[in-house]
């Protein structure tokens, strides 16, 4: 069993109430393949949460839920413009391009943010048929750079894509931080700002697997579900995927839970900020610390709370707290910085 640490909220567990909700399923038979009341009532909440309007897809991972939703909003012949450290760039083993045929265009980013000036030089080429035809904007929410999107910041490249036909999507991991670090409802800073497809996870925030597609366009919908059948994300034992955002949404458990893990990367960055050598490097926004720390630190550190080293270079690191980190953790983990900045 690996130690508590800091090094990802995937490395977290269940949360005991979304685990009891799987085992309270667990009794019977029911129809497969999402034909059952648990996916029924989730898709219900879902709608509740964003409109009736819309149609929302079970997948088992975020990696599918970005690319099937990709595949959904474009052709192979399209291109996605993106920020340099974002996950479909960076994190997915080049399957969004391998998968869908898109292009991925990494820009820079700024603060893990993409910005309206440094999509523009790359809308270009429409109607011309040696060069990939941009039709989407991604951008993660919470960023890969621990900061949040405002709204306007959103409806901005909301805008510039619809303004040149294209679609913005959303890789939501995160969203549930998000919220919390916004303190507004989903639906407000995603389909109130123009965003057409959103992929909606869970996992980070504490359930076992499971994410979800939202299309906020129900064209973009259309022929999803042979989409997913044929990219293998059905799960023919679906309830116990759609029962886990039954519990999720239950008495805001998901915003309970991404409050408590915002305010434990808080305290975090208050307990290491007076440490000499320690810079934090990021704005806190969600549940991300990133700090540079002396090289010499980096393996004692990790050996008794691992993590994972953002940038080799000027060593870099990156902290992540979750829905089970603790106040006894920050303290304890803390306290062996210090330790080291008194001994250096």
């Amino acid at each position: 069993m690996i130690k508590k640490g800091f090094a990802s909220d995937n490395n977290a567990g269940v949360h005991p109430q979304v685990l009891a909700a799987m085992i309270d399923a667990n009794q019977g038979h029911v129809t497969g393949y999402g034909d059952d009341v648990y996916t029924h009532e989730a898709e219900q909440i879902f709608k509740g949460i964003f409109g009736d309007d819309i149609s929302v897809n079970f997948v088992f991972n975020g990696t599918a839920a970005n690319v099937l939703g990709i595949m959904a909003a474009g052709r192979s012949y399209n291109s996605v413009i993106c920020t340099d450290t974002a996950h479909i760039n960076e994190d997915e083993c080049g399957a969004p391009e391998k998968v869908t045929g898109s292009k991925i265009i990494a820009v820079p980013n700024d603060e893990g943010k993409l910005r309206p000036e440094r999509v523009k030089p790359h809308l270009q080429g429409f109607g011309f048929e040696h060069h990939s035809q941009p039709g989407l904007i991604s951008i993660s929410q919470v960023t890969e750079m621990g900061t949040v999107y405002t709204p306007d910041e959103i409806k901005a490249l909301a805008d510039l894509a619809h303004d040149h036909g294209m679609y913005l999507h959303m890789d939501g991991a995160r969203i549930a931080n998000a919220a919390a670090s916004l303190d507004m409802p989903f639906k407000a800073f995603t389909r109130d700002c123009g965003v057409d497809l959103l992929s909606f996870g869970g996992t980070k925030n504490g359930l076992i697997m499971g994410e979800a597609v939202v299309f906020f366009k129900p064209e973009l919908s259309n022929g999803f579900k042979y989409l997913r059948k044929q990219h293998m994300q059905l799960f023919s034992k679906m309830r116990f995927v759609s029962v886990q955002f039954k519990a999720y949404f239950k008495d805001d458990l998901w915003l309970n839970s991404a409050r408590h893990a915002n305010r434990m990367a808080q305290l975090l960055k208050e307990k290491l900020e007076p440490i000499k050598k320690v810079k934090i490097t990021r704005t806190v926004e969600a549940n991300g610390v990133f700090a540079i720390i002396p090289k010499e630190w980096t393996k004692p550190l990790q050996e008794k709370y691992f993590f994972y080293l953002w940038d080799e270079e000027t060593n870099e690191v990156r902290w992540m707290t979750s829905f089970d980190t603790t106040e006894e953790d920050i303290e304890n983990f803390t306290a062996a910085v210090a330790k080291l900045s008194e001994n250096a």
